[in-house]
């Protein structure tokens, strides 16, 4: 079965060139012109990974993030006009997967929606299939996280750093260590990036343990597990 992505932008010409340059790559498009139809696509009959403009008509794409986020761990990747460093951030901190901004080509476009799926898969093919930090549960092979036996619905890159982390605990992991784990060292991503993330696992321990403290942070060096 082909890999299924949801593309959501009110730009045409974006919609037709893309959707041309992923089917000739062996994907199933679905298009949607603004993010309140996108929405209802993605929760109706979910994709692999969606590609998400920022800024569109009815509901926009952060918009469209936040409201999937509280239900869904889908893959997102978010499309900013060049100078949106701020909508970037909060895109992060809602739960997107990476960014690329625009004007983009499309042989980078492609290969960042393969590097997110790739990391998907290497996250459900890993071995081994638990890893046991204390309170927290990672099982590797079904993406699943739980902290003192209750479920928290991680992206992918979210899984992926709190892995990183949870591999050695007590031991610093550096902005870019991080970086390289969640995106691979081909990646061209700013390493506030991290931070975000971070602080939106931060947010969803806390909502089931408000007490969790488990991330610390180290200033000026990194961030480590501490159980």
């Amino acid at each position: 079965m082909p890999q299924t992505i949801a593309l959501i932008d009110d730009d045409q010409n974006i919609l037709t060139s893309v959707s041309m340059l992923l089917e000739a790559e062996g994907f199933e498009v679905r298009t949607y012109p603004d993010g309140e139809s996108g929405l209802q696509g993605i929760l109706g009959k979910p994709p692999d990974l969606a590609v998400l403009d920022i800024k569109m008509p009815r509901l926009n794409g952060l918009e469209v993030l936040e409201r999937l986020r509280k239900t869904s761990s889908l893959p997102v990747i978010f499309l900013t006009s060049k100078d949106d460093d701020e909508d970037e951030l909060t895109g992060l901190s809602l739960g997107a997967d990476d960014y690329i901004r625009k004007p983009f080509s499309q042989t980078l476009l492609l290969a960042r929606i393969r590097a997110v799926l790739r990391r998907r898969e290497a996250v459900a093919a890993n071995e081994p299939a638990m890893m046991v930090r204390g309170n927290l549960a990672l099982d590797e092979k079904r993406h699943l996280c739980t902290w003192k036996g209750l479920p928290i619905d991680l992206t992918v890159t979210e899984f992926l750093i709190l892995m990183a982390l949870a591999q050695r605990p007590g031991h610093v992991k550096s902005r870019d260590q991080l970086l390289d784990a969640a995106y691979g060292e081909s990646a061209f991503v700013d390493d506030r990036t991290i931070d975000s993330h971070i602080k939106r696992l931060r947010k969803k321990f806390k909502v089931t343990d408000e007490d969790f403290s488990e991330i610390e942070t180290l200033y000026g060096v990194g961030y480590r597990f501490s159980s």
